[in-house]
């Protein structure tokens, strides 16, 4: 009597890190049926595992410090960087750690819970919010300790932030993209900055405009940062290859010094013509024991 045939087990990418669940994978559309990588997938796997050797350390420092890590990943589109950092790190903890997935499409936060519920990850929720919104949502607790925002768009950013700020997160994890406000008003008072200086040469043209409308909106997330006692380290995500938008910024509250910041991001606001902009990047007030 012949024996039925069985499959033979899937080939996996090297890409794939140990321990990590297939079916989630493929669940995400990063894997095939097949166990294959398309080169979008390969793409994004590499940007979310990358973030991740970033992100494993922080939640093990807050680890050290107390049991029940939360974190929320604003921005989060279909919750790749969340499901898995949920598969690798959170689904072996048993001590309430949790994460939350912001994100204002309803039908991709449907989407997560059905997968959430399917793998059994009971911690981790999702919310069809705003990044603003989140803010005051009674459905978040009031202290969070890392906040995520992986490409989110323009001013989602700074809202994240903000949320952070008020939360009092201990970590900030944030991959900024299409910056245009800061560049919007820049072209707004080109006018009547071109005469005060020669260093409006370096935004008279429109297409240098935008783009160092975008490099000063993350000169200016950081000097936000610092002012509030935050460390702030400024890298590479992945390969230029991989991403245009690239900027990793790593935040870590270690209470330092204000005042320098907060003086040096007052300074560039009004350099650049910038003031009506200091209700987006504000500093903390600065106490005379912490300058």
């Amino acid at each position: 009597m012949k024996q039925p045939k069985t499959a033979a087990p899937i080939a996996l990418p090297p890409e794939v890190k140990p321990g990590q669940s297939v079916e989630l994978l493929q669940e995400l559309h990063i894997l095939t049926r097949d166990g294959k990588l398309n080169q979008d997938s390969r793409r994004k796997l590499k940007q979310v595992y990358h973030l991740y050797q970033f992100i494993e350390p922080l939640l093990k420092e807050v680890q050290a410090e107390h049991p029940g890590v939360s974190l929320v990943d604003h921005g989060a589109g279909k919750s790749y960087l969340g499901f898995i950092l949920y598969d690798l790190f959170f689904k072996g903890l048993d001590d309430g750690s949790h994460i939350y997935g912001i994100e204002t499409r309803a039908e991709l936060v449907e989407r997560s819970q059905e997968l959430a519920r399917k793998f059994d990850f009971p911690g981790m929720s999702f919310l069809p919010l705003s990044v603003a919104e989140s803010t005051e949502s009674k459905e978040l607790p009031d202290r969070i300790d890392i906040v995520t925002a992986l490409h989110a768009c323009n001013t989602a950013t700074d809202d994240a932030i903000a949320f952070a700020l008020k939360k009092k997160a201990k970590f900030m994890v944030l991959v900024p993209c299409c910056q245009a406000e800061v560049a919007s008003v820049l072209r707004k008072n080109k006018g009547q900055s071109l005469g005060k200086s020669a260093l409006t040469e370096i935004w008279r043209h429109p297409l240098h405009t935008r783009e160092f409308g975008s490099q000063v909106t993350n000169v200016l997330r950081c000097l936000q940062l610092e002012a509030h006692g935050y460390q702030v380290n400024v890298t590479e995500l992945v390969g230029w290859e991989h991403s245009m938008k690239n900027e990793l910024i790593i935040a870590s509250y270690k209470n330092l010094p204000r005042r320098r910041p907060t003086e040096r991001l007052r300074e560039v606001l009004e350099t650049l013509g910038l003031e009506e902009m200091g209700n987006r990047f504000f500093a903390e007030q600065v106490a005379a024991s912490n300058a």
